[in-house]
């Protein structure tokens, strides 16, 4: 860590942008911090080609602990489970009396749930949509691709490119305000996963998501701009 960061931290703010969500996504209130307990929120932005969405199951990626789903305005949840008692995948169904006879609502689908001890990682949830006309003709959309991840420096997790991103949370490393030393154990090609942190010191490198401060990062004498991270590398972050 540098130890004299003269204007750099004097100007360093914390700039956050708004989420791009997909047709359906998840997020929370919180960050999705590694090893927490977090209160996910899927949406589902709209039905498939103006029929109604009739029924949603998120599927709940191995490493995801004491997932527990609320029944919504939507419908009501059900869970399935492995041999072990794991919930593997929620499903929530709408009464058919109340599929609508187009596409007119947008949908919140609620869970809490623990998160894997794995920062910098993405953690998708492979989601079917099923929309229902009035007759009773059903169509299905998957949302289940795994390429790449919002993040991810590796080109796949599991499926080809897709235009259906399975919905996913990039973990983030718990954190205190102030300096935070972390030793990272992933790729990490995109830096604005620290977005929300005031400056990324790694060796004689630096970054900050602040296009001010990292203008001056490139003016300091001595200090590279830091652009990836590489497994094993030690940096310092403070928020």
């Amino acid at each position: 860590m540098k130890s004299s960061l003269g204007p750099l931290c004097v100007v360093a703010g914390s700039l956050l942008s708004s989420t791009v969500f997909a047709h359906a996504a998840v997020a929370g209130a919180t960050p999705p911090f590694a090893g927490a307990t977090f209160e996910a929120d899927f949406t589902v932005s709209h039905g498939c080609n103006g029929a109604d969405t009739y029924k949603m199951r998120v599927q709940i990626p191995e490493g995801v602990t004491g997932v527990r789903p609320v029944d919504s305005v939507f419908g009501k949840a059900e869970v399935e489970k492995d041999a072990s008692g794991n919930v593997t995948a929620v499903t929530w169904t709408r009464p058919a009396s109340e599929v609508r006879a187009e596409d007119t609502h947008f949908f919140h689908l609620g869970l809490r749930m623990k998160l894997p001890s794995k920062p910098f990682t993405t953690v998708f949830f492979p989601t079917t949509q099923t929309c229902r006309m009035l007759g009773g003709t059903e169509t299905v959309v998957e949302w289940t691709s795994t390429a790449g991840g919002e993040h991810n420096h590796d080109g796949d997790a599991g499926t080809a490119p897709s235009e259906n991103p399975a919905p996913s949370l990039y973990l983030l490393p718990s954190r205190l305000p102030g300096w935070n030393q972390y030793t990272v154990d992933e790729h990490v090609h995109d830096l604005t996963v620290f977005k929300d942190a005031l400056i990324v010191w790694s060796g004689s490198q630096a970054y900050s998501f602040n296009s001010v401060t990292q203008a001056l990062i490139e003016k300091e004498p001595g200090v590279t701009a830091l652009t990836q991270i590489h497994p094993g590398t030690v940096i310092w972050v403070k928020y």
